[in-house]
Order: C-alpha cells, then structure tokens, then sequence
C-alpha cells in the first residue's frame, strides 16, 4: 500500500520526522517534487541529519527514489550523499529518468530576478536554488532531464539549444554582462557539458536512473510499502496556494500521482496524512492573517501589524520551535495556527489522518489562540479565499485557549495520549473535531521517541 506524507501550511510543519518515524514499514520513500530547496532535518540515535534532496528514508536504510515531478540538482545530490556515506550511512537512491535537471543558469536566474524583484517589494522570498527557473524551462518543453544526461549526444543537443537563449536573456533582457557574472562558466555550452555528461556517468556507474512509474508499480506489486513524501506545503503549491508567493510544483496529494507515475486510484486507496505544526510558521513572501511578529532581519514581504506586544511572544516561539529555515537558515515567521487553512488544506488533498507536531514549543504559556475563521469584507468564512489579494484582507477571528504546562515530553510520548496535560488534549480534540480527521501521531519532542503514536497507517 502507499501511504502519502503531505504539508498542511506553508511547509516547515515536520514531514521528514513523520516520514521517519513510520520509517519501520516502508520498503521505498519516494519524494514527488521539489528539489534542494526543501528541508528535512531528522534525528536518528542522537545524530541529527539535514538533507534537502535525499528522501528522509535513507537514514533508516530504505530504497530513496526522487520521482519525476522533483527538479534535480546532481551537485546537491552527491553531496547529500557522500556526506552521508562519511557518516557511515550507505544510501540506495533511485532517480526518475523524467526528472529535469537544475544546471547551473538556473541558479543564477533565479537569483538575478529575485534581487530585481526586491527593487519594488515584488520578491517571493524564494531559496534561490533555481527551482523555479527550472519548473519554466520544463513547461516550456526546453529542459534537461535525468535521462539525457546518459546520452552525450541528445544532451549536447539539448545544451546547445537552451543555454545560448539563458545568456541572451541575460544580456538583453537583463543587460548584465555573463562574464562579470559570479558563474560565468554557468552559460558555456562545453563546461556545462562537461560537468553534467560526468554526472550522468556516475548515474550509470551506480545503477541509480529508473523509470520511476514502473520501478514503483512493481514494488507495489510486490506487497511492498511505498511512502510518498512531499516537500513544502499546500499554502505553496502552485495551483492551491497563495500565489505568487507559492512554490513551483505541486506539494498536495495530487501531487502524489503525477510526480511518481502511479496512478490517482493507488494514491488515494492508501493513507494521505496531513502534517501539522501546532502553530504556524513560513519562511518567505505573502500575507499570514495570523501573524504575531517580531521577525528577525529583512525577511522579504514581512508585515509590520504584528510587531508590539506579540513580539517578544512570536520571538519566544521561534526559540523553542528553533524556527530557522533547514536550507536558508533565515528566521521564519510566526503565527497562531489558521484553521481555515487547514480546513483548505484537508480539502484539496482528502486527509485520512493528521499529524500534529511542535505541541510541547507552546507549553507555559497562559493563553493558546487559533484563528477559528476569517472576516473578509464583513462575510465570515470557515476556509481560504481563491486569491492572495482576498486573503491579505481576511481578518482572523480567534478562539482562545487555556494553555498547559511543561512535562517530561519523552514519559508523554513513552504513556500515550492520556498522558498529555488536559489542556494540550483539549487543543489536539479541537483540531481534531474541525478537520474530521483523526491525529494519528503527536510530536511533543523532535527525536523519534519523541512522538506520542496513535495509529500506524500501514
């Protein structure tokens, strides 16, 4: 069976802890998109590991694959894994034939219309790892994919005919000169070339390229266990979040499907589960109705409302969630969590469970606050609005809760459930009754002994 791993907010809520705690069961973990812009820290043994493309899996030794709908950046890629393999672990990563490559203009495009973008407050706030370039390039049916990099001859090809339009558009568009460019080798066809056809030899060498729809049908087929993991958030995805401050792939449940090659019916006959902070957080862009404030630094688009008094409450919240980006580093921002968001979120992807992580960074305080609906020209509202310019008028209309203490959170998770203060269990029934759905695992802690389990979905 499969089960499917995805983000309920912004990202940033704890899906690779998620993924490797159910981690015992799965035979594949297969990433459905994005690329080395996501982070997933895990904590295995007292050894915490951050990785950004390599599927959580492979800390506990299982089969990684990177389906088609991920953007691949090979440099990232080997890094991960060599790092991985300097620390003892021997990683089995398999990479779709379909996927496309980031190249190196990439990167620098991206970071190009990004500083352009900051000139007039337009920025997204993106990673600048060339994900979105490389996502363009895909739809505009001018990409380097996985496969082509097997071939010296169809990626010659290839280069030749995209990288000389990438130095034309920066040169005419952006009337920069490539040479005074930190990566000028980045729009040379031969270096390009040389580089990536290198790459693709040690994609052979180690057997890692499949076709990532066959090579996954078969393992099902095989009564094997396939965990499809998701990277960022439903408040990103391209279609379903609030765009233009969104990624550029499809993080929900659909997602799933195209980025793998199995078809809707085997994703949706498996568990989908929602992967929840207790609070909310987003590095990045855009509006955030239930923000308290008190960011550090010049996170792009932040909203100054909430500086004041919940400053020092959303600063205290950021240290204890430790609340920087896995990738970035930079310090998110922080809100009280947004029920109509989830309530869109469970929507859009059919949760089966939920997962709610990050309840013990709220313990000791005196009040708990959700936005329970939206106010949006006089109208209330029980879920997100279909534009970002709507939703940056929504006001949020808060339920207030009792909050609870702290507690040894390794016993909590050790008892169970009845373990947690009444209050914390208040809080979790709350979200519980809102959404429909059942919270199938309780983070109070970020090690894997650390989760209070309540159904295995496997």
């Amino acid at each position: 069976m499969t089960v499917t791993i995805v983000g309920s907010q912004l990202g940033d809520e704890g899906k690779g802890g998620i993924v490797d705690l159910y981690g015992d069961d799965v035979d594949v973990v297969a990433r459905y998109q994005g690329g080395d812009n996501a982070g997933h820290t895990v904590v295995h043994e007292g050894e915490e590991y951050k990785l950004s493309l390599v599927p959580s899996g492979a800390i506990r030794g299982k089969v990684g694959v990177l389906g088609n709908g991920c953007v691949v950046n090979p440099r990232t890629l080997f890094d991960e894994i060599d790092t991985l393999q300097e620390r003892g672990l021997d990683p089995d990563v398999r990479i779709a034939e379909r996927a496309h490559v980031i190249l190196p203009f990439h990167r620098v495009l991206d970071g190009i219309e990004e500083e352009l973008k900051s000139e007039t407050d337009d920025e997204v706030g993106t990673t600048g790892r060339g994900i979105g370039p490389t996502y363009e390039d895909k739809a505009g049916r001018r990409g380097v994919r996985v496969g082509d990099l097997l071939d010296p001859d169809v990626l010659r090809e290839r280069l030749e005919y995209v990288v000389p339009q990438k130095r034309a558009v920066v040169e005419d568009v952006y009337d920069l000169d490539v040479d005074e460019l930190d990566d000028p080798d980045a729009f040379d066809v031969d270096a390009v070339f040389e580089e990536f056809r290198e790459f693709g030899r040690r994609f052979e060498a180690e057997d890692m390229t499949v076709n990532a729809g066959a090579f996954l049908s078969a393992t099902i087929d095989e009564g094997q266990n396939v965990m499809l993991e998701g990277a960022q958030g439903t408040i990103i995805d391209i279609d379903h979040g609030n765009y233009p401050y969104v990624t550029s792939s499809n993080p929900t449940a659909g997602g799933a499907a195209t980025g793998t090659g199995l078809s809707p019916g085997v994703v949706g006959d498996g568990e989908v589960i929602g992967i929840v902070k207790a609070y909310l957080t987003r590095v990045g862009s855009g509006p955030l109705p239930t923000e308290l404030g008190g960011v550090v630094g010049d996170t792009p688009g932040y909203d100054e409302q909430g500086e004041g008094e919940n400053e020092e409450l959303a600063n205290y919240i950021r240290e204890e969630g430790g609340e920087y980006g896995t990738v970035t580093g930079r310090p998110r921002r922080v809100g009280w969590l947004d029920l109509p968001m989830l309530r869109h979120s469970t929507r859009v992807s059919g949760f089966t469970g939920i997962a709610i992580n990050h309840l013990d960074v709220l313990a000791g305080l005196d009040e708990v606050k959700v936005g329970h609906t939206y106010t949006l020209d006089g109208e209330e509202l029980a879920s997100m609005p279909a534009t970002t310019e709507q939703w940056a008028k929504c006001e949020a209309n808060f339920r207030s809760f009792d909050g609870w203490p702290e507690v040894d959170w390794a016993d909590a998770a050790e008892e169970g459930y009845d373990a947690l203060p009444e209050n914390a269990k208040a809080y979790v029934e709350y979200i519980e009754s809102e959404l429909d759905t059942p919270a199938y695992a309780i983070g109070v802690g970020p090690g894997r002994g650390e989760t209070i389990v309540r159904e295995q979905p496997f």
